[in-house]
């Protein structure tokens, strides 16, 4: 898409001159077509003085034009053809494509009979008038007319914007695809063969059990959330209470580092049948500890809540800074998930990332899907102080 700027790009400059051109190109065409194709009262008249006389008619008739092809384009079919609400929004485009040729002949019958009534007759008096027909019929032939022109340009704008909101999303699928092929092959190159390490965590902690119950429950944490990173991770989609447990295990392992010098609430939902991509919430909690608890030589503290009412999840997590101290450069964890919650999220996401005096505050809401009838079974319980 980078190759074509002028189709694809979304940058202003790009966007005012595609959108300049296509108008521009509309506007002579009809110049064109009502020049050659005159009214009677104007057949006398050479080419060149046609164009003259129809230019203001010409311009006038942009205006419904521009109010059906723009109403298509950025509220019919964003809002209700990707989706896929084709009832909606083919009621909406009928509803639409009335109005402008509504619109259409209100202009015909007030500013257009004006100028043709004191420019164009005084230019080429019509020596035998027709009688002049009722103000139905009038509106009625004028909506008729609008509503041919309507339909011509409606359907262009609506074709050129469905083309490239096909585009765009199948470039975005094949990106998604690269990015996923790219993190199974890292996930394979830094990954030992799994059998090997469940099987010599299993020894540990049968050897820990006899001399730290402590111990043992930290492995047998840290060999589930393993297990999930390589088994369930590979899927594009994974139960959120199995991510949940997931958090949970994380949690475990972290707390138990610290012994009891960490302050730490935590607020899980506990039943859900939602699908989330795997992942995706993980590394804004690493990041806590990385650069918040870690970092603080007393009271360390996190606050964690996830709530989900509908189909809205919404994570809030809040974690404790040392006073001054700043996030030495981006970081890339963080960097990937923006992309992947680009990808795999498009227009059904929202990020807020706060850098305070003496916290870190991350707001993240994401729009999941529905999977299973019942619900998985939890193996966690939460974690709260």
């Amino acid at each position: 898409m980078e190759q074509l700027p002028f189709i694809y790009s979304k940058t202003t400059g790009w966007r005012f001159v595609r959108h300049l051109t296509f108008w521009l190109l509309w506007f002579l065409f009809q110049l064109l077509l009502y020049s050659f194709s005159p009214s009677p009262a104007l057949q006398r008249h050479s080419f060149l003085h046609r164009l003259f006389i129809t230019l203001p008619e010409t311009l006038i008739y942009l205006i419904p034009s521009l109010f059906l092809a723009y109403s298509l384009m950025y509220l019919v079919i964003p809002r209700q053809v990707i989706p896929g609400k084709y009832i909606l929004a083919t009621l909406c485009a009928v509803i639409l494509v009335l109005l402008t040729a509504a619109l259409s002949a209100t202009l015909s019958m007030t500013i257009i009979d004006y100028f043709r009534h004191q420019v164009a007759d005084k230019l080429a008096p019509v020596v035998a008038r027709e009688p002049h027909p009722t103000f139905y019929v009038q509106f009625g032939v004028a909506m008729l007319a609008g509503l041919r022109g309507s339909i011509t340009v409606g359907g262009v704008a609506a074709a050129i914007k469905l083309l490239k909101c096909f585009h765009e999303k199948q470039q975005a699928a094949l990106l998604l695809e690269k990015e996923k092929a790219n993190a199974e092959l890292q996930m394979l190159k830094a990954q030992l063969h799994p059998h090997f390490l469940f099987n010599t965590l299993n020894t540990i902690y049968s050897f820990t059990q006899d001399v730290s119950e402590k111990a043992s429950g930290m492995i047998l944490g840290f060999s589930q959330l393993l297990r999930y990173i390589l088994y369930d991770c590979n899927y594009p989609l994974v139960p959120l209470e199995k991510e949940l447990n997931m958090i949970g295990d994380y949690l475990h392992l972290e707390k138990a580092r610290y012994d009891q010098g960490l302050d730490m609430a935590v607020q899980l939902p506990k039943t859900t049948t939602h699908l989330i991509a795997p992942l995706m919430l993980l590394p804004f909690i690493e990041n806590a500890f990385k650069h918040g608890a870690s970092r603080m030589i007393e009271s360390p503290w996190i606050s964690l809540t996830v709530t989900l009412h509908d189909d809205k999840l919404a994570m809030k997590l809040i974690n404790g800074k040392p006073a001054g101290y700043e996030h030495p450069l981006p970081g890339i964890g963080i960097a990937n998930v923006r992309k992947r919650l680009e990808l795999s999220y498009p227009n059904q996401h929202e990020l807020a990332i706060h850098n305070e005096e003496e916290m870190y505050i991350v707001n993240l809401t994401l729009t999941l899907t529905h999977a299973y009838p019942e619900p998985v079974k939890s193996v966690y319980d939460g974690v709260a102080d």
